[in-house]
């Protein structure tokens, strides 16, 4: 049995001596505790070693793949050919498949094939000659990088960290400007106060001041290269009303000199800007497409590298920058930030305030693709970077007409803005509110209820009388028609109808106040025949309450 066993270095071929002990397979790994005990069961029989890096890493992709390389190709011809009968031991099963489609070997793929090539690679110094540890772990090791650069298609010529040092410098230059500046307006303002509000560029700022020196040669020096004529015509006629003091020579020289160092210091920022640029098109151009360089700059440098940029999701690209407003709002339980760097996006800063979570959060999964691509893909065009700015910018005006558009009809057509209106209502305060007692009684006296009562009873009255008035109504309308002696006749019988229910409601009266009386006199019959019975003393009490009852009749 022959066995192929792959190394960094080349590729090795060995010859088994003791074929039973491969049966064993739980004891094999004592057969190569030692080189003298690994020698006694295999033998090295050829060993074909790679020429440079270049066909190391083409042989091990072939293998990574299951492909059957040249290299390796040339080896089974020249020694396993010759010894065709025997089998091939191999690690992989698929290779194996191929090897015998291709070359017409049996190929083995067993347990103990796998036992084997383990005690193999524990002994691999021992047995296959002519190759030192050193050059070994060096080959393995540059083997290691290049394939892991091939595996994620990394190219050295991308080197993101110039980005990192460029966009940290920036940061750096544009502090430092902004306290020179500050200091130079301070400074030179004890002078010549009025030039700082005349002049607010902070640049020309600082090349007049360079350009002046004392306030004194305004009038002398000529300003036009530096400011246009309006502000130099400005700034002469402040010279002639400035409340400024006098200030020494020494001094004017050092103002002069941090003005130097403004001017030096924000050429270089320029010019570094233009470097970041072309950096940041070379290394991540559909990134750059789609948030700019700066952005896109700060997003590199957040993350460390454009690679360790590309493994992160869209979620995550998305909050970049405010991971202590995420961790403080999941730790008090309130709304998770919705941007973080990519604020600072030109797509998102265009936006309405109600859609800047909605562009944002789109913007962050597409750019998550552009980085992936940037990083990981061979292609270096921004082709899809424009691509999915397009569809950005398309989403962003779908939602800005969104609310213009009307909620009801057809959708497609604008609503019509009315004209505003103010209306300004003056609002009274309500007392009502203030007390939760009932402003009536529940507790109704006797005395309302009977006036409710009376007051029920001509209502009813008068709706009979509506009742019948209005057929008088229409009698009259028809009787227009009808002859005189014929109207005198109805009148009368008008007239009578009206009469009779008058007296109706009169006698009805007279019988209840006759029935009401009747009642009252038996009460007091039945009270003097108690009072005779009583006792004097019950007498009284008994006189005390028929008085107070009288009271009462009076009052009905």
């Amino acid at each position: 049995m022959l066995v192929l066993f792959e190394t960094a270095a080349g590729y090795a071929i060995f010859k088994v001596l003791d074929e039973q002990k491969l049966q064993q397979v739980d004891s094999l790994w004592k057969e190569f505790e030692t080189p003298e005990k690994a020698n006694k069961i295999v033998k090295l029989k050829h060993f074909e070693k790679f020429q440079d890096t270049t066909e190391a890493l083409a042989a091990a992709t072939a293998l990574v793949e299951g492909k059957i390389g040249k290299s390796l190709k040339k080896v089974l011809k020249k020694v396993v050919a010759k010894d065709a009968h025997e089998q091939l031991a191999i690690t992989d099963a698929k290779l194996g498949g191929v090897i015998k489609e291709k070359l017409n070997l049996s190929c083995v793929h067993s347990p103990a094939v796998a036992e084997l090539m383990r005690g193999i690679r524990n002994q691999m110094e021992g047995l296959i000659t002519g190759l030192p540890p050193r050059e070994i772990s060096a080959m393995s090791l540059g083997l290691a990088h290049s394939l892991s650069r091939y595996k994620l298609k990394f190219s050295p010529d991308k080197v993101d960290t110039m980005i990192v040092q460029a966009i940290s410098l920036l940061d750096d230059l544009d502090k430092e400007l902004n306290n020179y500046i500050m200091r130079c307006r301070e400074w030179y303002g004890w002078h010549f106060p009025e030039l700082g509000k005349i002049i607010t560029d902070n640049l020309a700022y600082c090349k007049t001041v360079r350009k002046i020196g004392d306030r004194t040669n305004v009038a002398t020096t000529d300003l036009s290269e530096v400011l246009p004529e309006e502000t130099e015509a400005e700034v002469k006629l402040a010279v002639e009303i400035s409340m400024g003091t006098e200030v020494s020579e020494e001094d004017i020289n050092n103002i002069m000199h941090l003005c130097d160092q403004v001017i030096e210091i924000s050429e270089y920022r320029t010019q570094l800007y233009d470097y970041l640029k072309n950096r940041m098109m070379a290394i991540a151009p559909n990134l750059t497409v789609m948030v700019g360089e700066l952005v896109g700059a700060r997003l590199i440098s957040h993350a460390g590298s454009l690679l360790n940029l590309a493994k992160h999701p869209a979620s995550t690209v998305q909050i970049l920058g405010a991971e202590k407003a995420l961790f403080r709002a999941l730790k008090t339980r309130r709304d998770t930030p919705k941007y973080g760097l990519i604020y600072h996006a030109s797509l998102v800063g265009q936006t309405t305030a109600k859609n800047k979570g909605k562009i944002s959060r789109t913007l962050a999964a597409k750019t998550a693709l552009a980085i992936r691509y940037d990083a990981l893909g061979e292609d270096t065009n921004a082709e899809m970077g424009l691509e999915n700015r397009a569809k950005l910018e398309a989403r962003l005006r779908q939602l800005e007409e969104k609310g213009i558009r009307r909620i009801s009809g057809s959708g497609k057509a604008l609503a019509r803005a009315d004209k505003y209106q103010h209306k300004s209502d003056v609002k009274v305060y309500d007392p009502s509110g203030d007390s939760t007692l009932p402003s009536v009684s529940k507790k109704r006296k006797i005395e309302e209820v009977e006036e409710a009562e009376e007051e029920d009873k001509p209502v009813e009255v008068k709706a009979k009388k509506v009742k019948k008035e209005a057929p008088a109504e229409e009698t009259e309308a028809a009787a227009e028609t009808e002859t005189p002696k014929k109207k005198k006749k109805k009148k009368k019988q008008l007239q009578e109808e009206e009469e009779q229910p008058a007296v109706e409601e009169e006698a009805a009266v007279e019988e209840t106040t006759e029935k009401k009386k009747k009642k009252k006199e038996k009460k007091r019959e039945a009270e003097e025949e108690q009072e005779a019975t009583a006792s004097p003393t019950e007498e009284m009490t008994e006189k005390k309450k028929k008085k107070k009852k009288k009271v009462k009749e009076e009052a009905e």
